[in-house]
């Protein structure tokens, strides 16, 4: 008895573990997120620091500015991951479906699936009528969708990886204009949004296994093109 129950507790583990795939799609919400959060409050706070000296009206702009990025961001995150749950959960589905009325064909593609990697036909075969006879769904929906059985994307992780993300990220420049020397405030904001940018895109560039240096300076750039616009815009509309 002690035993079935230690089974069950470790499969109820396994089953609310996250994936890789699951904590990476969290961590690139998270970081989108906040790079986003970075260059939507720059620019309001820039576009308004041109047309207004008040500190108090920069700051009003920016936390409004930085509360609307955050749950845009968290509702976008939640529909588009919400839309790739549904298809996740609608292709198993249809390939538990399957089994029941094209048995065979699913063996054959998982014997194929082993033959392109270099497996026997011979071999291949024993292997995929094991697999077929202990975990056929699971099997099946993970060569052919790359998909692990149980384990979906979850809309709420991402929804509020993006909301805090976001949230976090627009208070560097909104600190950094609104509570630094009001003779400092723009190379305290410029700086700062470098800073964080460059941040973002070191993490974005590990999550990714892309070119670390290229992101860094892909995104500082972005982030000062970001601030040119808006000053622009600002003295555009104060003159």
């Amino acid at each position: 008895m002690g035993g079935t129950g230690m089974d069950s507790a470790k499969s109820k583990n396994n089953k609310e573990s996250q994936t890789m795939e699951e904590k990476l799609n969290t961590l690139r919400a998270g970081v989108l997120g906040s790079n986003d959060g970075i260059l939507t409050v720059v620019g309001v706070l820039f576009s308004v620091a041109v047309a207004t000296t008040n500190q108090f009206t920069i700051f009003i702009a920016g936390l409004a500015d930085l509360l609307a990025c955050a749950f845009s961001m968290a509702s976008g995150e939640y529909a588009s991951v919400s839309t790739q749950k549904d298809t996740e959960k609608s292709v198993v589905a249809k390939e538990e479906q399957l089994l029941k009325t094209d048995y065979d064909t699913d063996i054959q593609v998982i014997s194929d699936y082993y033959v392109d990697q270099g497996v026997s036909k011979e071999t291949s075969n024993k292997i995929a009528k094991d697999l077929m006879s202990k975990k056929p769904l699971e099997t099946i929906v993970n060569v052919k969708y790359d998909l692990q059985l149980g384990h979906y994307m979850n809309p709420w992780n991402a929804a509020f990886s993006s909301l805090f993300s976001a949230a976090a990220g627009g208070v560097f420049p909104l600190v950094a204009m609104t509570l630094s020397p009001v003779s400092f405030q723009w190379p305290a904001t410029i700086f700062a949004v470098c800073l964080s940018v460059g941040i973002t895109g070191y993490l974005s560039a590990r999550l990714g296994n892309g070119l670390v240096k290229t992101a860094i300076i892909r995104n500082v750039i972005v982030g000062i093109i970001t601030m040119i616009i808006h000053y622009s815009l600002g003295i555009l509309l104060a003159a």
